[in-house]
This record gives structure tokens, C-alpha cells and sequence, in this order.
């Protein structure tokens, strides 16, 4: 039997609630609707550790955060890892690219690729001159995506030319220059590219990766105006919030948190969703190219986002955080020409993660797993088929003062920040937008302690301390990185 392709298709920062197909009274995603009408959508999919690299770190080898060693955001920490998604397809026999962003260290490490062609976006330690003393610099190897650009805008275009900071999820503008130029438009410009000159002989892997919507929010004219003047739902607000904001921590527009100014935050809102809707066109527009080289019906593909958007929730932005908007990503498994014979039109309610990913797409090509994947395929519970799955998901982020730990079932969730020795404890089921912490109910002690027992159970054993294995320890200074990372460097130099 002939062996499907496979197409990975990753946005950054995109919120599992944006989807049409679940009813957002604003977004609209008709591609992405119809991919999950021709496959599974996974409606309690998380990023265990919600920030780019180490969620990218866990899509790349199938592991959890604590084999990757990548429990928070720290660039600059090379990627040496034995057996990757790629890499066992190219293994495999396939021909393999990626389109887009990867953000590994190096930045053109292919990670098992035949090949990259890269835009990881704005990355600080690429671009900050009075720092950047490597040879890999931003203008000499770091980007494919700008200097084709700049032929075309003019060498002094640049990434930064709308005053829009990469980090900005308050802030927004519309894109200024033509829409074919924008990085959205050129990912799957190449990936159609890559349609033509790719090895007919072979079945390929492509992984086609956006770095929208993720900051800045830049969207063309054209999907901004479908949302400026719309009725956008109000953030979600936890009674728990802090809502007072006496710093103005709001008026930064890089901020994380605080009380944005309404006009400014809906554009912003308008514009998130705009970007999203754009990347839904276009991955339209490549579906539309697949059917003209005749690849769309042997193509397997599967949709995820590296983490979500807090988009003002309970005065929060960005990520990082264990929120659900934040935390929970969009995961539709599509099958185009059915060649799985798995069900369609199907919603599945267990607990998944980016670790699925690799395991998955494997079994799908009928590839082997390597034993290094912590992740499980998600087939069996595509096919309708009755097996047991995790119980619950544990999920972290090393973040300074924010640093925390969540454990989740995709019914309740638990949250420790492990430097103040804050509880939370939510009801999914009747609160899925987090307004009530009932750690403090009493009703719920039996909950608390359930869950705190098993955080204390997961985080055995961990050099940073955080328990004993009878309590949690309050206090432990976090790392973002664990320290058999550093030890794989010395050994796999």
C-alpha cells in the first residue's frame, strides 16, 4: 500500500476557542471548519508548557517537558535530540520540509528535515545589535523570509516597520504593504513551491509553519475590516482577577497583564482574529493547490497551534500562563480522502498534547515510534475504538514569580504557583472560561487535595525541590531549563 503524505500545518499563538465550527460568536475559520468536518477535532487539546520553544521542543521529539528539559522559555540552548518527527521520516523514505517557523537553536539546526526554509519572526537574540556577537546573525543566515522582502520592498523593509513590537498583543495595525507579501501569504507560497519540486518518487512530510497569529497583529486590510466594526465578545473575567491595575501595567503594549484602553484593546481583538481568518484562506488557498497536484485525497494533515493568546482574559495577555486561553489549543486530525477509515465529523473529549503529535502522524504513515516518545497516537480514539488514555494532563511553565504547575483532566484543573503557594481549582464542565476558583470552597476540599496530590506525585523527584513527596515546597527557585540538557550538550557537542 502506498504510504499518505503528511502535512503539519502550525500556527503560533492561536486560542482553541477561535474556530467557527465551535460556535465563536466572531471568528471565522471556514477551512479549518471543514478540515475537522473531514476528520477529528480535539476539544481538550493543552500545550503543556505553554511558550514557544519548549511546546516546539515537544512537537519535534514527541516528549514531555521534562524529558525535552524544556519547562520554560530559554533561547540560546542547542536542540540535541536523537530521534525527531522529521527525522524518522526522512528515515522513512519520505521527502521532507518545513516551511516557516521552527525557533530551534541554532536557528538553522534542520532538526531531521532534508530542508528549511525559515521565518521564525523577530527573535531578540537574532536581532539585538549590542549583543549579537555570533556569526548566525539575523541578516547573515537567521531568515529566508526577509531578504526576499527586501527585494521586493526595497533593502531599508524590515520586520519592524509598522511600530509594531513582536511581543505587542495590544496594539494593532493593519498590514501596509500588498498581501502577497505578507509572511502568512509567503509560508504557503513556498509550500506550494515545495508541491512542484518535491520528489514525485517519494510520500512527503511538510510542515507548514506560520508565525501569525502570534504578534504583531498585522493583518491585511482586507480581514481587519471584517472585524473592526463587528461585536466582539467581551474577555473572560475571574473573580479572582486583579482588575484594579494601580500601576497602569495596561498602557504598555508589550504588557502582559493589566486594564488596556477599550478602543486600543478591540482593535487588537479585531485584529487577532483577523490574522487567524487570513492564515484560514490561505491554508484554503494551499488545499486548493494540493487538489490541482493531486496529493489533497493520499494527504493526512493534521492542524495545531504551539500555544494559545490570553487576549485580555481576566486582564491578561500573551501566554505562558495555565488559562485557558493560554493552555488549550486547537488539534483537528483531518483526512481528506479517508485513507485512515477513521470516523468523521468526529469530537473527542480526552486530554491530548503536542507530544500526540509525533507518535501520531507516525502511526498514520505506519512509521515505528521510537521509545523515546512520551506522546500516544491519537488513531485509536479517531477510529471510535475503546482504550485507555492518560487520566489527566501535567502541564508547567518556569516564568520568574509567575512560575507554576497545573495538572488537568479537561473537567477540572488545579493550579499551583510555586512561589507564593497559590491555589486555584476550576470546574471546566460548568466554567470552562475559569470565572470561579474554588479552592477555597469547601465543597471542593476533596478536589483540592486530590489534585495536590497528584501535582506532588508528578513533581517527585525534581531537582529544582518542589516537594518532598509528602507536600509541595513552597519557594523552590525554578529553572526554565532542566539540567540533563546541559549535560546532553557537553556529551553530543
Amino acid at each position: 500500500m502506498t504510504k499518505p503524505n503528511v502535512l503539519l500545518i502550525m500556527v503560533d499563538q492561536m486560542r482553541a476557542d477561535c474556530l467557527s465550527i465551535l460556535d465563536h460568536p466572531a471568528v471565522d475559520t471556514p477551512n479549518l471548519d471543514q478540515l475537522a468536518r473531514t476528520g477529528t477535532l480535539f476539544k481538550n487539546a493543552y500545550s503543556a508548557t505553554p511558550s514557544c520553544v519548549p511546546a516546539r521542543a515537544s512537537l519535534l521529539t514527541g516528549m514531555s517537558q521534562t524529558s525535552t528539559g524544556r519547562v520554560g522559555y530559554q533561547d540560546k540552548v542547542p536542540w540535541n535530540y536523537e530521534h525527531t518527527l522529521a527525522g524518522e521520516f526522512t528515515k522513512a523514505g519520505y521527502h521532507t520540509q518545513c516551511v516557516g517557523k521552527m525557533h530551534t537553536y541554532p536557528a538553522r539546526n534542520l532538526c531531521g528535515f532534508h530542508h528549511v526554509v525559515l521565518h521564525d519572526g523577530y527573535l531578540h537574540y537574532n536581532r539585538f545589535k549590542h549583543i549579537n556577537v555570533e556569526v548566525e546573525s539575523y541578516n547573515y543566515g537567521g531568515d529566508d523570509y526577509l531578504p526576499w522582502l527586501k527585494e521586493r520592498a526595497g533593502s531599508s523593509a524590515d520586520l519592524n516597520d509598522l511600530g509594531l513590537d513582536c511581543n505587542a498583543s495590544t496594539v494593532a495595525r493593519p498590514w501596509h504593504l500588498p498581501e502577497a507579501w505578507h509572511p502568512t501569504n509567503w509560508v504557503v507560497s513556498e509550500s506550494i513551491d515545495f508541491l512542484r519540486r518535491r520528489d514525485p518518487s517519494k510520500p512527503f512530510f511538510l510542515k507548514m509553519s506560520f508565525v501569525r497569529p502570534h504578534p504583531p497583529f498585522d493583518p491585511p486590510q482586507a480581514f481587519f475590516d471584517m472585524y473592526k466594526d463587528a461585536d466582539l465578545p467581551d474577555p473572560a473575567m475571574g473573580d479572582w482577577a486583579d482588575i484594579n491595575d494601580l500601576e497602569k501595567s495596561g498602557l504598555d503594549p508589550t504588557t502582559s497583564k493589566g486594564s488596556v484602553p477599550k478602543n486600543r484593546f478591540k482593535r487588537a481583538q479585531a485584529a487577532y482574529y483577523a490574522l487567524i481568518t487570513h492564515i484560514d484562506y490561505q491554508i484554503g488557498r494551499f488545499l486548493m493547490a494540493m487538489k490541482e497536484h493531486g496529493v489533497l485525497n493520499n494527504t493526512v494533515i493534521l492542524f495545531a497551534s504551539d500555544h494559545g493568546e490570553l487576549l485580555g482574559d481576566h486582564h491578561l495577555f500573551r501566554k505562558s500562563l495555565p488559562y485557558e486561553g493560554s493552555a488549550n489549543i486547537p488539534f483537528i486530525l483531518s483526512d481528506p480522502g479517508n485513507v485512515l477509515k477513521g470516523k468523521r465529523n468526529h469530537e473527542i473529549e480526552e486530554v491530548v498534547e503536542i507530544r500526540d503529535i509525533m507518535p501520531t502522524l507516525l502511526d498514520a504513515a505506519g512509521v515505528s515510534i521510537p521509545k523515546s516518545v512520551d506522546g500516544k497516537s491519537v488513531l485509536p480514539l479517531c477510529s471510535g475504538a475503546n482504550i485507555k488514555w492518560r487520566d489527566y494532563l501535567h502541564g508547567e511553565h518556569a516564568a520568574g514569580d509567575t512560575s507554576h504547575h497545573y495538572v488537568t483532566n479537561g473537567k477540572e484543573k488545579y493550579i499551583w504557583f510555586s512561589q507564593t503557594g497559590e491555589e486555584q481549582l476550576f470546574d471546566l464542565v460548568n466554567d470552562p472560561q475559569e470565572i470561579v476558583n474554588l479552592a477555597d470552597a469547601a465543597e471542593y476540599s476533596d478536589r483540592l487535595t486530590f489534585w495536590r496530590g497528584m501535582l506532588i506525585k508528578e513533581l517527585a523527584g525534581r531537582e529544582e525541590g518542589y516537594t518532598d513527596g509528602e507536600q509541595l515546597i513552597v519557594g523552590a527557585k525554578p529553572k526554565a531549563t532542566l539540567d540533563h540538557v546541559f549535560i546532553s550538550e557537553k556529551t553530543h557537542p
